[in-house]
């Protein structure tokens, strides 16, 4: 599917078909893939370890609009995962930090920055405003509430989990026919504390470009309305042993 196949052709300019020309040459892709991706409208949770790489991929690959969703500033240590930030942006919003390098990587890209949390007062009217959800969180709240308000709006959401040397992507589009959502995979969130934070149990900093890049393929697929997305698939990477799995899920009662 795509994210708003009623939305009308961008244009490209001679630049733009020159910066995308490796895409213009794809027989899935090509104009009018590339036109989807103009017009497309991608919010992206968390400017962190996930968020970083599916940014700069989605700028590349020429979103048009990306919005991002932070509350945090750029910490020294964050640089080991988060690539999308760098030395001299240590104290500074992390959503204006990455606006600025994704403003560097291509500036046919417009950048929404959300310097907030998100919370359910204030989640429908910024995911509603968007056609599809990358989510990059770190906590089972802000994953649930996403997953739920996504499911509610109608938004195509990518999520994804890391820890120490794995991780795992799924896509969720529980709104279309009998596909299951993120409720049918996880119905609750574990107990607080039981899941040890990044801070406490550490993680390899390749582990989140692995994951991110995988989300931001999912998200430049949807758009372009091609191949298979991981509806009712759970991809699950183990960095270790360099393996993935996949476990299929479906609604809960079937």
């Amino acid at each position: 599917m795509t994210a708003d196949p009623g939305a009308p052709e961008a244009p490209l300019s001679g630049e733009e078909i020159a910066r995308y020309a490796r895409h213009l040459v794809l027989p899935e892709v090509g104009g009018p893939g590339q036109q989807k991706f103009k017009s497309a409208r991608v919010l992206i949770i968390g400017a962190g370890g996930l968020g970083a790489p599916i940014a700069l991929y989605l700028a590349a690959a020429g979103i048009g609009t990306i919005g991002l969703v932070d509350d945090d500033e750029v910490a020294l240590s964050n640089l080991q995962r988060q690539i999308i930030h760098d030395t001299g942006r240590i104290g500074e919003p992390k959503v204006e930090s990455a606006a600025a390098a994704l403003a560097r990587v291509n500036p046919h890209v417009r950048i929404d920055a959300h310097r907030l949390r998100l919370a359910p007062e204030n989640a429908d009217g910024v995911i509603g405003a968007y056609d599809l959800v990358a989510d990059g969180s770190d906590n089972f709240a802000t994953r649930f509430l996403v997953a739920d308000r996504c499911a509610a709006l109608g938004k195509p959401l990518v999520t994804a989990a890391v820890g120490r040397f794995d991780g795992s992507v799924t896509t969720l589009l529980p709104f279309v026919g009998d596909n299951p959502g993120y409720r049918d995979l996880f119905p609750e969130p574990p107990p607080e504390g039981l899941v040890p934070s990044c801070a406490e149990a550490g993680i390899l900093g390749a582990l989140t470009g692995v994951l991110g890049s995988i989300q931001a393929m999912e998200v430049l697929k949807l758009v372009a309305g091609i191949g298979e997305p991981l509806v009712g698939r759970l991809l699950l990477y183990d960095g270790l042993a360099q393996r993935f799995e996949e476990i299929r899920y479906r609604r809960r009662g079937r």
